[in-house]
Order: C-alpha cells, then structure tokens, then sequence
C-alpha cells in the first residue's frame, strides 16, 4: 500500500494568514463579488477576520508584483489571486493571460506556497459575472477553499 497524504485534520487551515489579491479593474460587478466570496468561505471556516489581508491593485497585469511582494514576507499559509480578463479586438488578453499565469506559478514554486489562481480569462463579461457569484458560483470561494485545503495538505506533507 503506497503512502498517502491528505490535508490534516487539525486547525492547521483556520491558524493560516491569508493574503487576496485583487484587480480594481472590473470591480463593481466582478472582482469585488470575488473578494466576498474569498472572505466569506475563509471565516465562515473559522479563519479570523484580523488573519485575512485584502490587497487591491490596479489590473491583473500588476496582481503578480503585490504577489511577490507578499510571498516574500513567509507570512502567508497561501494567496488567492481574484482578476477578470475579457477577451477583446486584439491579442492584448492573450499576453496578460500568458504573463500573469506564468509569474504566479513561478511564484507559488519557488516560495512552495499555495497561490490560487482566481484570475477569471472569459470571452464576455457575462461569463466573468456568472464565475462572480452567478449562475456558475463564485470562483473567488472556490479559491479560498482550495487554499485552505493547500494549507492543511502542505503541513502534512514531510519538509525532507
């Protein structure tokens, strides 16, 4: 029978700080349904209001920088990362997309922290509303659901 390894069953997720990044861009009707729904599944899981930091920046291009930045604290159990980027006339969306994806991922492994990727890349603003607590939930909660799995998942896990 092979090892297998679950988030643990203790505290280990409520005890997490964690850090929501979020893009103003798009923010009355997308990007801040996803902020509430990150922070509503964070304390109704028991996460502190005090132990949850909601940073807003500009655009999903600047999401990675305020990443880093914070990473580079060891603050964190994990980040959740909220933005929309929808699809235009040009290619423009297809660069943002490529670059931010790749920055956070490189990010999350060289940190070896959990950051949920709530970066929502649609065709039409409808599709970013539906993922932003409409008919197809609210991606921002999935994320903070995600996270706290993560943390608990990482904190069983052996260190060498």
């Amino acid at each position: 029978m092979p090892n297998e390894y679950r988030p643990a069953p203790d505290d280990a997720a409520k005890s997490a700080r964690y850090a929501i990044v979020a893009a103003e861009w798009n923010r009355d009707d997308i990007t801040q349904p996803l902020a509430d729904g990150a922070v509503a599944k964070l304390t109704e899981a028991g996460v502190p209001d005090e132990q949850i930091d909601l940073v807003w920046v500009p655009g999903a291009w600047e999401i990675p920088v305020a990443v880093q930045r914070l990473a580079d604290t060891c603050r964190y159990g994990a980040i959740i990362t909220l933005g929309a980027v929808i699809k235009g006339q040009t290619s423009h969306d297809h660069w943002i997309n490529h670059g931010v994806t790749e920055a956070l991922m490189r990010i999350a492994t060289e940190h070896s922290l959990p950051v949920q990727f709530g970066v929502l890349m649609v065709n039409s603003r409808e599709h970013a509303v539906a993922r932003a607590g409409g008919e197809k939930g609210n991606k921002g909660a999935e994320c903070a659901e995600a996270a706290m799995q993560m943390v608990a998942l990482l904190k069983s896990l052996p260190t060498s």
